[in-house]
């Protein structure tokens, strides 16, 4: 398996933090028509040079949000009950969100694969959230500000989509 080498993005993103986070900024505000077809155009355009299973850096430095019934989901493939689970791994944390209690990720195996990917959270399977039809209130909340730092997958998404969408707005 190889690495993808993380510190060379992240001192990317660093570089472009300032032109990254004004174009998301004018792209939260904007009423661009089209904008599902455009990122679902970019999504596969993204995977091309970034494979997940080279980085899991999601895995290793941040954590999902988890809802009941991921928590219900996943206690239950273990025979545990909800609180033994919660108990276990979660925590409550500043926003109110259920997340791990530590990073890495204690389903994350060395292999960097998940080792409950079939019933992992709905926030891990829809990460990095490229193609989600609440994409502009992705952008709003500066979901993709937060995680173009961590995710390589998420620079590319932004670099290529700030190339492609800069003109219209």
């Amino acid at each position: 398996m190889a690495e993808l080498n993380v510190k060379k993005y992240q001192r990317r993103a660093a570089r472009k933090k300032k032109s990254l986070t004004k174009f998301l900024k004018k792209l939260g505000k904007s009423n661009t028509r089209g904008i599902l077809k455009v990122t679902a155009e970019v999504d596969k355009e993204v995977w091309k040079e970034v494979s997940c299973m080279d980085c899991a850096n999601c895995c290793k430095k941040m954590t999902p949000t988890y809802t009941r019934k991921d928590i219900n989901r996943i206690a239950g493939h273990f025979k545990i009950t909800y609180k033994e689970f919660y108990d276990k791994w979660l925590k409550v944390d500043e926003n109110k969100d259920i997340i791990n209690k530590k990073t890495p990720c204690q389903f994350l195996g060395k292999d960097n694969k998940c080792t409950i990917y079939a019933i992992r959270p709905v926030d891990c399977a829809t990460f990095p959230h490229f193609t989600r039809k609440d994409f502009r209130y992705q952008v709003r909340e500066k979901v993709f500000n937060q995680n173009v730092s961590y995710c390589p997958a998420t620079l590319v998404f932004v670099e290529k989509l700030q190339e492609r969408m800069e003109a219209d707005l």
